[in-house]
């Protein structure tokens, strides 16, 4: 029998603002579980791996890293301009992990398979709609506003949503996803390095 979206947009919001937070995990361990979250929600919805995107790599791939040269080359701008390097919040998490772990699982893994892959299988109108709500937890554990980071992920969902309809794979925008995210962790780790710098 198939969940609905409705049903699986809220068991998401759930998960992400109460259920995690409430566990206590750290960044390693909330990683594994969001994964086993997302894997066992993509089991229940019923959905085939066609309708969940797992199909297509090849038309994924191409328009995947067409989508993730845009933020990569942004990036390289503002590492390369010192006054925009240094509008970026700098982090000192371990820089490996975070690009070669974290995020890909804990990230990219998670929320395109349940955002990409599960809801928009299930209804793309919404899927956009609880992916910004998946990130009111972590806007309130950083101190973002939590409306506007809401607004801002919603408008990225739809991105995402509209690369996954047109490549019919859920890789171009896993791979856009993870390019900026993974750009990011770079701008953030250099930023440190420039704070500590006499």
């Amino acid at each position: 029998m198939r969940i609905t979206a409705t049903v699986i947009g809220l068991s998401t919001t759930a998960w992400s603002t109460v259920v995690l937070p409430s566990v206590g995990l750290g960044a390693r361990g909330r990683a594994v579980a969001n994964a086993s979250f997302a894997v066992g929600i993509a089991a229940l919805s019923g959905s085939s791996a066609e309708q969940l995107g797992l199909r297509n790599t090849a038309r994924g791939l191409k328009w995947g890293a067409a989508a993730a040269a845009v933020p990569v080359l942004g990036s390289v701008v503002v590492a390369a301009i010192p006054a925009l390097r240094r509008r970026v919040r700098p982090s000192e998490e371990d820089l490996a992990e975070w690009v070669l772990f974290r995020i890909p699982v804990g990230t990219v893994l998670t929320e395109e398979l349940l955002f990409r892959g599960v809801l928009d299988a299930a209804s793309p109108a919404l899927s956009p709609i609880f992916f910004g709500m998946w990130h009111i937890h972590p806007a309130r554990a950083a101190g973002d506003p939590v409306i506007a980071t809401v607004a801002a992920t919603t408008a990225a969902g739809l991105v995402f949503s509209w690369l996954r309809a047109r490549s019919h794979s859920v890789l171009a925008p896993a791979l856009l996803h993870y390019a900026l995210n993974a750009s990011g962790a770079v701008l953030a780790h250099l930023a440190v390095n420039d704070r500590n710098e006499p």
